[in-house]
């Protein structure tokens, strides 16, 4: 089964008719992508677009063998004038499928804002799934949902759509994952391919077919990722942002509750609001035992932290203390969790202060904190696939 991308961009299209925006004054090329529109084998037309039959021809296809066009979503603005030869776009009823005579099927999936997502099963059983501009699956249930060879899906702004399926089966490691219905939420170019690959997606040009079950081009999710970022920085957006297509994570907040200091727990609770609902919470030091244990991907927020308190028990902070095996014990420590990342099997994202490109401390307490944070991050990073750094906001790759 092959799928041509007709458009690949929002409903509005991209760049929007209009908008001053950074991301809109910079897609162009092949950055520049019409409202989403999938071809299926020629046969079935998934959302009826301006300029269809164009985008077709561009392509090198032709609409001329359409037998069935199917809307996913309302269409706002002035109706879509339907191409001489083409059926009359309709929608399918939640959970009703369709047979065409090519031995296609099309079933209709119930979503939880307005829209359809159409399931579509090729003649040679190959499985692929469409969904409508955000919007997420709605009523999954853990084995009842069939998987996917390939999705179409909202990426940028529904990523728990993605954690959803991924939750019940219904997405695996070979799953193709494509995002479309793409607008300016994400600068386009280099930055949408980097965030699309950390959830395990990617983007195409308007115009691309796609072979259904074929994974080449699959990217792969680091399995270790350390993000780096000085005050306010956004690194732990970015973090975050890369487990938000995945289910049940398991969070792990080093910095306690600071024994009821309101700042820090204002802080805690944005953090907490910020997160998806379905994740967990695990406040402690205890690095360890999580890295060393299977289960879903971890979050660690963050190295500072936990650094501050092992250096607190091993009593880094009084120089009799430090030089009488203090220094010793810290770089104990430091190995057994660098060696605890080496091993882990679980996907890890872990987020670390960048303090040693600014003021040098005043104190030799402060010195020590920041050469000892320098030579943790050192450590932690060679042991990760991926290692990012965020200044502005803006995440600079440095591994990976």
């Amino acid at each position: 089964m092959e799928l041509t991308l007709l458009g690949t961009g929002a409903p509005n299209g991209l760049p929007r008719p209009g908008c001053p925006c950074a991301a809109c004054a910079v897609a162009v090329g092949a950055d520049a992508r019409g409202a989403t529109a999938v071809l299926v084998d020629e046969t079935l037309l998934l959302d009826l677009t301006p300029g269809a039959a164009f985008a077709a021809a561009r392509a090198g296809h032709s609409l001329g063998g359409v037998r069935q066009v199917l809307l996913s979503h309302p269409h706002d603005g002035p109706p879509v004038e339907v191409p001489a030869g083409l059926p009359q776009p309709g929608r399918v009823p939640d959970g009703r499928e369709l047979t065409l005579l090519t031995g296609h099927r099309v079933r209709a999936v119930a979503m939880d804002a307005p829209g359809t997502g159409y399931a579509v099963t090729g003649p040679d059983g190959q499985r692929a799934l469409y969904l409508p501009p955000g919007g997420s699956p709605a009523g999954l249930e853990e084995g009842a949902v069939e998987s996917y060879d390939m999705v179409l899906a909202d990426v940028v702004r529904r990523p728990d759509a993605l954690a959803r399926l991924r939750a019940v089966g219904a997405v695996g490691p070979t799953t193709d994952v494509v995002a479309v219905h793409i607008d300016h939420d994400v600068p386009p170019g280099a930055e949408l391919r980097r965030r699309l690959a950390a959830a395990g997606a990617r983007a195409v040009p308007d115009g691309t077919t796609l072979a259904v079950g074929v994974y080449e081009d699959v990217p792969d999710v680091p399995r270790r990722t350390l993000v780096l970022g000085g005050a306010r920085s956004g690194k732990s957006v970015e973090a975050e942002r890369r487990l938000e297509a995945f289910p049940e994570v398991l969070y792990v907040a080093t910095g306690g509750s600071r024994n009821g200091d309101s700042e820090w727990a204002s802080r805690v609770s944005a953090h907490r609001e910020r997160r998806p609902g379905s994740w967990r919470t695990a406040e402690t030091c205890d690095l360890v035992p999580l890295l060393k244990d299977d289960g879903a991907p971890l979050l660690i927020d963050c190295l500072s932290l936990w650094l501050t308190d092992a250096m607190d028990a091993v009593g880094a902070w009084d120089d009799a203390e430090w030089a009488d095996g203090g220094e010793r014990e810290l770089r104990a420590r430091v190995r057994e969790l660098t060696e605890a990342v080496r091993g882990a099997r679980r996907n890890v994202v872990a987020v670390s202060n960048e303090v040693g490109s600014g003021i040098v401390p005043a104190t030799a307490s402060g010195r020590r904190y920041r050469d000892e944070l320098g030579r943790l991050n050192a450590a932690f990073a060679g042991e990760c696939e991926q290692v990012v750094l965020v200044v502005a906001g803006q995440a600079m790759v440095l591994r990976g």
